[in-house]
């Protein structure tokens, strides 16, 4: 067992470092119930606004830059990063809405 673990393809020659010790921080992932509040939000943008869903979920999950999504809708820039902003502010209310309905 020893010397299959000391194997190269098993990555013998590979030193091992912990992920604490990388200097890269690891994001925490959200609870249930942050993750269910997101995803009530963004339903709520997207019977106001599927646009602007679209743009939340191309830049934020898929990670499309503005300039990359302005090519998807055939938009300018500009107006991608004005729906952006718009976008974030209506989460933000949305989410906080939603959180002093449940509480």
């Amino acid at each position: 067992n020893a010397r299959r673990r000391r194997a190269l393809r098993h990555g013998g020659a590979v030193q091992k470092v912990s992920a604490s010790a990388t200097g890269f921080d690891v994001a925490a992932q959200p609870d249930d119930d942050q993750l269910l509040l997101i995803h009530e939000a963004l339903e709520g943008l997207a019977a106001h606004d599927p646009r602007k869903a679209e743009l939340v979920k191309m830049n934020y999950f898929v990670g499309l830059t503005f300039e990359e999504i302005a090519k998807v809708f055939g938009l300018t820039t500009r107006t991608v990063e004005r729906d952006w902003a718009y976008a974030r502010a209506w989460l933000f209310n949305e989410i906080e809405r939603l959180r002093g309905d449940r509480r």
